[in-house]
């Protein structure tokens, strides 16, 4: 996911005349059985191509259900809305849809409820922020071209074939690909998102558990449970009403105070005393979250082999044990490779494939630093979004590690953006010139996902513009070959490219956390930090 986000909002908002109950208690809002999370309001109207922050995408999760779902305990994609998924060749795919699905509204739910909304997704008209991931299918380089007018109106690779059938073509072979469908771009829409797209944004309709009832931007969002919900996983609790909050902090103290039942993302400041705090109500788990530096090779300072060799002792010059032990307090894991530990070794995890290039070793990082000419400009610079407040502490942390590492206590800096949105707006315009900031939270739960997006020659995500012929190729045999754990080895030496040339510097894997009140009872977070609402009873 581009540009992860974990907003924090801060002090229980509730516009006048909205759940007058205000921050009195979590039993106000919306009645019995429901329960009361943090939130932050979407950067976007809730499209599921036009999302892709975390915020949002814990109500899509909720309205929406594809044709594949991520199990909430393992990751592992399964059929959802798909009867069947077959293919001959690994390019051209052939999808039925179960019958008997139904959108909220009352509509079926057929092929061409999916093919109509990829098309919509994919069109550069439409200015989806998920567009790119239509980009495997035949046709996107007409439909959304990377410059010029949109040259066809629909995918080409896209094809109805009956009621319940559709056809794929993609433009590469990608056996991997029934496995990103659970992602949310890829979410069936009805024939109202199209004959009346104001009302619908208005108030969205999808086909999942739950229906929105209200919303108010800057205040709250109401989920009501689907009573008519088809699928295998419904609500276990009467609805949920997301609280938006600008500081986590606050929340924190609102599950504390009665307030609040469930915060999905505890505070550093906060974690010293969680487990006491909440009497055991803490969830400490991995997730699919890996935070990096990343490097600006339009910037040909940085993309030399001497800036090679400084990358690789710049990270070594980072103490990663000490700054997740003292700053995060073990929410975080020093990071040993370029993926998560929650695939698994089957799923292409590999623990310690960085090597020595991760481990703290100052005469190391010293001696490579020097070799590679020194750092490009004099000095260090990382630049990161300084407006949730809690980037510096640990920017900081890592100059002052750098700093210590090589002896010279200006080496490293700190570079403060004052939004997210300006800070994005400068990496999309690709001016930064040193280091910065990037955190990439899975889409699926493939390997893929880890490396493609981000490395690949001009990958949607590739923020940096970093390029490796031999990387490219690699994944692009990974893709095409049809047996998993072979792809998954392809995959591998793939990553081998990425860590030998420190593409981005690994920090830490980022575990979710969240704290909630003794009115919950199963609460649990899925591999990618968000809880799973559905399975959570109440009182």
């Amino acid at each position: 996911m581009r540009g992860v986000r974990r907003v924090r909002r801060g002090a229980c908002a509730i516009a006048a005349g909205l759940m007058l109950a205000g921050c009195s208690g979590s039993g106000g809002f919306g009645g019995a059985g429901v329960l009361t999370s943090s939130w932050g309001d979407p950067q976007n109207p809730l499209e599921p191509a036009n999302t892709n922050e975390v915020q949002g995408g814990k109500v899509l999760d909720m309205i929406f259900r594809g044709l594949k779902k991520y199990d909430p305990r393992t990751g592992r994609a399964v059929n959802m809305l798909a009867e069947r998924i077959s293919t001959p060749d690994s390019r051209t795919f052939t999808v039925t849809v179960k019958d008997g699905w139904r959108f909220s509204n009352g509509e079926p739910v057929t092929a061409r409820s999916f093919v109509d909304a990829w098309n919509y997704g994919a069109s550069l008209r439409n200015n989806q922020k998920a567009a790119y991931f239509f980009g495997y299918i035949e046709g996107y380089d007409k439909v959304h071209p990377d410059s010029g007018r949109q040259r066809a109106d629909t995918l080409s690779g896209l094809r109805v074939t009956g009621p319940r059938t559709f056809t794929v073509r993609l433009a590469q072979k990608f056996a991997g690909f029934p496995d990103t469908l659970g992602y949310a771009a890829y979410a069936p829409l009805p024939r109202a998102f199209f004959t009346d797209h104001a009302a619908w944004l208005r108030k969205p309709v999808g086909n999942g558990p739950y229906r929105i009832a209200s919303y108010t931007k800057g205040s709250a969002m109401t989920l009501k449970k689907w009573s008519g919900y088809p699928g295998p996983d419904p609500a276990r609790n009467e609805g949920v009403t997301l609280l938006v909050y600008t500081d986590n902090n606050t929340a924190y103290t609102d599950v504390l105070a009665g307030n609040l039942d469930l915060v999905d993302d505890v505070p550093a400041t906060q974690l010293k005393n969680v487990r006491t705090d909440l009497d055991g109500r803490y969830i400490n788990t991995p997730a699919g979250i890996l935070q990096t530096l990343a490097f600006p090779y339009y910037d040909p300072r940085w993309n030399t082999e001497g800036a090679r060799k400084v990358r690789t002792g710049l990270s070594m010059a980072i103490d990663r044990a000490q700054i997740t032990e003292t700053i995060f307090r073990r929410t975080r894991t020093p990071a040993t490779d370029w993926t998560s530990p929650v695939l698994g070794k089957a799923g292409g995890y590999q623990a310690g494939l960085c090597g020595h290039a991760c481990a703290y070793d100052p005469a190391g990082a010293r001696r490579l630093v020097r070799e590679g000419g020194g750092i490009p400009g004099g000095r260090l610079k990382i630049t990161y979004n300084a407006d949730t407040g809690s980037h510096k502490q640990w920017v900081d942390a890592v100059c002052n590690s750098i700093n210590n590492a090589l002896r010279d206590d200006k080496a490293c800096v700190g570079n403060p953006v004052g939004t997210f949105a300006d800070f994005r707006n400068q990496i999309g315009q690709h001016k930064m010139t040193g280091p910065f900031r990037a955190g990439w939270q899975m889409d699926y739960p493939l390997i893929q996902n880890f490396l493609q997006p981000l490395y690949y020659t001009g990958a949607s995500s590739n923020d940096g513009k970093w390029s490796d012929p031999r990387f490219d190729r690699l994944v692009d045999r990974a893709n095409a070959e049809t047996d998993r754990a072979a792809s998954v080895r392809l995959f591998q030496e793939a990553e081998k490219v990425v860590r030998d040339n420190m593409a981005a510097i690994p920090l830490w894997y980022q575990n979710g956390s969240a704290g909630y009140t003794s009115r919950l009872s199963r609460v649990a977070l899925n591999p990618f930090s968000v809880p799973v609402y559905n399975e959570i009873k109440v009182g």
